[in-house]
């Protein structure tokens, strides 16, 4: 896999769907029939600690902002403007809403979402990724909720959370969105990464994805 979903490991499938969606969402008739293929407004992406879940996010939200018009590059090449820039945080259409501390209250999501129903700035639409949708309050869901139900024309919500579970996400809520559900990487895959990417020598990288649990975040810092 290359492009920007090389960061995204041990994901195959996912990283299929994800793809087969931001094609859609450019008119690719190939991708537009109903199915796997299909793009939406609101996506909950789900997946234990380690999994990749806002790297998921991420990496979809360059692919739907990528404007490389190369078949093998695109969407999500990892090489225009808009993908280097939503990748490193700083593209004006694409806004990461991370709590400051442990919740995700009323106030900001109502700012976040008056600033998501904008036309977009620059890119194809605007993207609202919540890192952590778990940490929504009641009334942070609640105005969530209000926007993805009469959502903007050209507004996509990308919501992460470690479940489906009424816990971690509002049921209301997750009926609203398109689940996409993340496995915990192979040890394999790990160690893959640990190597093509961090240059680690193939013994340390084996060793490192062997004790980290399946989290890649943990394989790198040992």
């Amino acid at each position: 896999m290359s492009g920007v979903f090389a960061r995204l490991v041990g994901q195959d499938a996912v990283t299929a769907e994800l793809l087969a969606a931001a094609r859609a969402s450019r008119g690719d008739p190939a991708h537009s029939e109903a199915g796997a293929g299909t793009m939406t407004h609101a996506w909950l992406i789900t997946g234990p600690p380690g999994s990749g879940r806002s790297v998921a996010a991420l990496c979809f939200a360059a692919a739907l902002q990528c404007t490389s018009t190369v078949e093998d590059r695109g969407p999500g090449c990892g090489r225009c403007h808009a993908c280097t820039t939503t990748m490193a945080g700083t593209h004006a259409d694409v806004r990461r809403v991370i709590p400051e501390g442990l919740s995700i209250g009323v106030d900001e999501m109502r700012a976040i979402v008056q600033i998501a129903s904008r036309r977009p700035a620059t890119g194809h639409r605007q993207i609202v990724v919540i890192e952590d949708a778990d940490r929504l309050t009641e009334g942070a869901a609640n105005a969530l909720l209000k926007v993805v139900e009469e959502p903007p024309p050209s507004t996509v919500f990308l919501l992460c959370a470690p479940s489906v579970d009424p816990e971690d996400i509002a049921i209301t809520l997750r009926s609203r969105c398109r689940h996409v559900a993340l496995v915990t990487p192979s040890t394999e895959a790990i160690a893959r990464v640990l190597v093509d990417s961090d240059g680690l020598s193939p013994e340390t990288a084996d060793w490192a994805a062997s004790v980290s649990g399946g989290h890649v975040g943990r394989a790198r810092r040992l």
